[in-house]
C-alpha cells in the first residue's frame, strides 16, 4: 500500500505521534514537492524553486532531481535519528521503539537501494549469472549426447547472454571497488564550462542517471564518456539560483588554485556539512563521509600560516 505525505511531514510519525521540527533550510527556499512512501521509503519528486531563463538551458541539463532526492531522503535518515534521541530523552519509550522501527525500514531500503546503485548487489548478480552457465553448460552437454541440437543451439544463445549479462555486472562490481576520485567531499569545485562555484556532496564512479538523463545531458559527447566519476554538486544559489543540485561528470569539474574563502549559500550546507575549514572547504558530517566510505580530510599544515601571524 503506497502512502501519501509532503515533506513537511518527514518530521512527523505515523498518525501524528510525534510532532514536526520547523528545519532552518526551510526559511531559505520555497521546494515544490510531492512525495510517496513506498515499502517505508521516502519517494521525493522535487521541483525546483528558481525559474530561470532560456540562457541557462545547457547548464540546466545538469541539473538532477534524482540526486536532489537523495539528499532529501538522507536527510530524512538524519531527522528521524534525532526524533529517537529526544524522545529517548524525554523517557517516550514507546514512541521512540516506533520511531527505530521506522528508521530502521528506510535505512534498510536505503543500503538495498545503495547496493543495487554502486555494484554490491552486481557481486552477487554476477556470481549467480556464473553459477547458471554452470548449470546451463551441463545442460547442453547432455543435449549434444543426445543429439537435440535444436536445443543444444538455444542453451548456446542463452549461455551468450548471461556470460554477457554476468561480465557487465563484474564490471560495474569492479568499478565502485577500485573508484579514484579527483575531488573529495566538501570540496568546492568550479564548472569549466559553466563558471558556477559548488560544493561537492556526493559521488559515483560511473554515471549512474537515467538514459534520458544522459541523452539530455549529451554523456555520449563527453571525451570520457559515461565511465567516469560524477559528482552531486551544491550550487551557490549567488552563482546560478537555477540549479541547486547538479549531477557532473568529473571532465567538467575544477579545484581552484588558492584556498576559496568566499561565502558560498545554499539551503542543504547547513545540515550536509559542519563548517569550513582553513583551506575554505566544507567539512562533511560523519554520516555523509560513511554513506560514500571517504576517510575525514585533514588540512595540511603549512609552517608559513605561523610565520606570518608571528610576523604580525
Amino acid at each position: 500500500m503506497v502512502r501519501s505525505l509532503s515533506l513537511s511531514t518527514f518530521t512527523s510519525f505515523g498518525n501524528g505521534g510525534v510532532s514536526g521540527s520547523d528545519v532552518s533550510w526551510r526559511r531559505h527556499f520555497k521546494l515544490i514537492r510531492k512525495t510517496h512512501i513506498k515499502s517505508g521509503i521516502p519517494r521525493v519528486e522535487a521541483g525546483w524553486p528558481f525559474q530561470g531563463g532560456e540562457q541557462e538551458l545547457e547548464a540546466s541539463s545538469e541539473r538532477s532531481e534524482s540526486a536532489n532526492e537523495d539528499i532529501l531522503i538522507f536527510f530524512f535518515q538524519l531527522d528521524l535519528a534525532t526524533q529517537v534521541q529526544r524522545a529517548l530523552n524525554m523517557e517516550e519509550y514507546e514512541i521512540a521503539q516506533q520511531l527505530r522501527n521506522r528508521l530502521a525500514e528506510v535505512e534498510a531500503e536505503v543500503i538495498k537501494q545503495r547496493e543495487a546503485k554502486r555494484g554490491s548487489s552486481s557481486k552477487s548478480e554476477a556470481q549467480d549469472k556464473a553459477i547458471n552457465i554452470v548449470r546451463l553448460r551441463g545442460d547442453l552437454q547432455n543435449a549434444i549426447e543426445n543429439e537435440n541440437y535444436a536445443l543444444a543451439a538455444q542453451l548456446r544463445d542463452e549461455m551468450s547472454k548471461l556470460e554477457a549479462e554476468s561480465l557487465a555486472a563484474s564490471a560495474k562490481a569492479l568499478a565502485y571497488e577500485n573508484a579514484q576520485y579527483a575531488f573529495r567531499l566538501g570540496q568546492k569545485v568550479t564548472h569549466k564550462i559553466f563558471a558556477y562555484r559548488a560544493v561537492v556532496c556526493g559521488m559515483d564512479p560511473v554515471c549512474c542517471e537515467s538514459s534520458s538523463w544522459m541523452e539530455n545531458a549529451k554523456v555520449e559527447k563527453l571525451s570520457r564518456g559515461s565511465n567516469q566519476p560524477f559528482y552531486q554538486v551544491l550550487v551557490d544559489v549567488y552563482a546560478d539560483p537555477n540549479l541547486l543540485v547538479a549531477y557532473v561528470p568529473e571532465e567538467h569539474l575544477t579545484a581552484p588554485d588558492k584556498p576559496d574563502i568566499r561565502r558560498f549559500d545554499h539551503p542543504y550546507i547547513s545540515f550536509l556539512f559542519y563548517g569550513m575549514d582553513s583551506a575554505g572547504d566544507f567539512i562533511p558530517i560523519k554520516q555523509l563521509r560513511e554513506k560514500y566510505n571517504r576517510p575525514r580530510h585533514e588540512v595540511p599544515y603549512d609552517p608559513q600560516d605561523d610565520e606570518s601571524g608571528g610576523d604580525a
